[in-house]
C-alpha cells in the first residue's frame, strides 16, 4: 500500500511541480525559493498521504500546501518586510477561495506562469548546461540523481549546475515575465535550443551504453506540448514539436531486442508509432499556417519537421522523396547554414542521385574544423565508400568513426561495418 501511494506521489508530483512552482515562483519573485517551497510541499505530501490517502485533487493539495509554507515564510522573511502586506494579502486571498476556483486556477492562470517559468528556466544569462539541467529539474519534475544518470554525469556536477544556475538568475535580477518585441524571439530561441538539445540527447546518446535514453525524448516532448499550447502563434514552437513528434513514433524501431541501432532504411515501419506521426503532421500543419499568416519563411525546426515528415508519409524505404528531401537541406543550409546540415544534405543527394553525387558533396567537409572531431562525417563517407566498392577505404572511415563516437553501442555497430568491408574486400 504504501509503495503503491508512493508511486502515486511521484506521478503526481511529474504533473503538477511545474504549475506548482510556475505559481510561486510569481508570488516570491525566485525561482530557487519557489522550487524549495514546492519540494516542502512534497514531503508533506510524503508525510501525510500514507495515511490518509491521496486527496481527490493532489494538485490542489500540492498548490495550497506550498502556498501555505509561503505564507509562513513570507511573514518570517525581514528581506521582504516592505512587501510582506502586498503579498501576504494576495496569498491569503487566494488560499480564501472556494475549491471550485481553485481546482479550475490550476487548468487555467497558470498558464502565463508556466510560460515565464520557461523563459526563465531557459534564460540566456545561463550557460547551455545549466538551462538544461534547470529546465529537467523545473519543468520535468526530474531529481538530481535522474538528470546526472540521463546525461552520465556525476550528481554532484548536475547539483553545482542547478544550483549556480539559480543563484546566477538571483544575481541578475532577471525578471519572471514573458519577454516582449526583439527580445521575444531572441530568448524564444534559447528555449527552443534546449528543449531540442534534450530531445536529440534521449533520440541519439552522445556517451555511454545505451544508444537512446526515451525517457529524455519524453520529458523534451512534454515540455515542447506545454510551450506549443502557449505560445499559439510561434510558427517555430510548432515546427520543433511536430518534429519530435515524428521523431519519438521511431524509438522502438530503433532498436533491436539486444539493443543495437538499426538505421531508418533498415527499419520495421510498422512498428513506428502512428499516432505520433498524426500528431507531428498536425504540429506541421500548423508551424506552416503560423508561417502563412506572419507572412514569413519557414524557420529550421518547421523545416526538419518537413523533412521527419517525408519519411513518415513513404510507406516504404524505397517510397521515400529523397528529391524533396535534398530540396529541404538546401532550403534549411540557407536558413542556418551549417557544415553538419551539409552532411545531412550530402546523404540526401547520395539517395536522390546516387552515392558518387553524395561523396563529391561529403569531400568538401573533410577539412572544415568544426567536423575534424564529429565521427559522423567518416561514418557517412564510409557508407559511400562502401556503396561504390571501395572496401579498403570505407573499412579506414568506420574504424575512424568507431575511434570517435563515445557511445558503445555506436562503437559496435561501427566495428561492425568496417568487418563487413574486411570480409567483402
Amino acid at each position: 500500500m504504501a509503495a503503491s501511494i508512493h508511486r502515486s506521489i511521484d506521478a503526481v508530483w511529474r504533473m503538477e511541480s511545474a504549475r506548482v512552482i510556475a505559481s510561486l515562483a510569481r508570488m516570491v519573485r525566485d525561482v530557487g525559493l519557489a522550487e524549495e517551497l514546492a519540494q516542502d510541499a512534497l514531503v508533506a505530501a510524503l508525510e501525510t498521504w500514507p495515511e490518509s490517502g491521496v486527496p481527490d485533487n493532489p494538485g490542489a493539495w500540492l498548490m495550497t500546501t506550498a502556498k501555505n509554507r509561503a505564507l509562513d515564510r513570507l511573514r518570517r522573511a525581514t528581506w521582504l518586510a516592505d512587501r510582506q502586506d502586498q503579498v501576504t494579502h494576495e496569498i491569503e486571498e487566494q488560499l480564501s477561495m472556494a475549491q471550485p476556483d481553485l481546482d479550475s486556477a490550476l487548468d487555467d492562470p497558470f498558464g502565463d506562469d508556466l510560460l515565464r517559468l520557461i523563459f526563465t528556466a531557459c534564460h540566456p544569462v545561463l550557460s547551455t548546461d545549466a538551462r538544461v539541467a534547470l529546465t529537467l529539474r523545473l519543468l520535468g519534475g526530474l531529481t538530481t540523481d535522474e538528470i546526472a544518470r540521463a546525461f552520465l554525469v556525476p550528481e554532484p556536477t548536475i547539483a553545482q549546475r542547478i544550483v549556480r544556475a539559480k543563484k546566477t538568475l538571483a544575481e541578475a535580477h532577471v525578471p519572471f515575465e514573458v519577454p516582449r518585441g526583439a527580445e521575444l524571439t531572441q530568448r524564444l530561441s534559447s528555449v527552443l535550443e534546449v528543449i531540442y538539445l534534450i530531445f536529440n540527447e534521449g533520440y541519439s546518446a552522445t556517451a555511454g551504453d545505451s544508444w537512446m535514453r526515451p525517457a529524455l525524448c519524453e520529458e523534451a516532448l512534454r515540455v515542447g506540448r506545454i510551450l506549443a499550447g502557449l505560445a499559439e502563434d510561434e510558427s517555430e514552437v510548432h515546427g520543433l514539436v511536430g518534429l519530435m513528434e515524428i521523431q519519438a513514433s521511431r524509438l522502438h524501431a530503433r532498436t533491436s531486442p539486444s539493443g543495437e541501432p538499426i538505421l531508418l532504411l533498415d527499419q520495421n515501419r510498422a512498428r513506428w508509432d502512428q499516432l505520433l506521426i498524426r500528431r507531428g503532421l498536425k504540429a506541421l500543419q500548423q508551424a506552416e499556417a503560423a508561417a502563412r499568416l506572419q507572412g514569413v519563411a519557414l524557420g529550421p525546426y518547421a523545416l526538419q519537421a518537413a523533412i521527419a515528415a517525408c519519411h513518415a508519409r513513404a510507406r516504404a524505404a524505397d517510397q521515400t522523396d529523397w528529391i524533396r528531401i535534398a530540396a529541404l537541406y538546401a532550403a534549411l543550409a540557407t536558413v542556418v547554414p551549417s557544415p553538419v546540415v551539409e552532411l545531412n544534405r550530402a546523404v540526401a543527394v547520395s539517395m536522390a542521385f546516387g552515392p558518387a553525387a553524395g561523396l563529391e558533396q561529403v569531400d568538401r567537409l573533410v577539412s572544415e574544423p568544426t567536423l575534424r572531431q564529429y565521427h559522423l562525417l567518416p561514418s557517412v563517407r564510409g557508407d559511400l565508400l562502401f556503396k561504390l566498392g571501395r572496401r579498403d577505404e570505407a573499412r579506414a572511415e568506420f574504424e575512424r568513426a568507431a575511434e570517435l563516437t563515445r557511445n558503445e553501442r555506436e562503437r559496435s555497430f561501427l566495428q561492425k561495418r568496417a568487418q563487413e568491408c574486411l570480409e567483402q574486400a
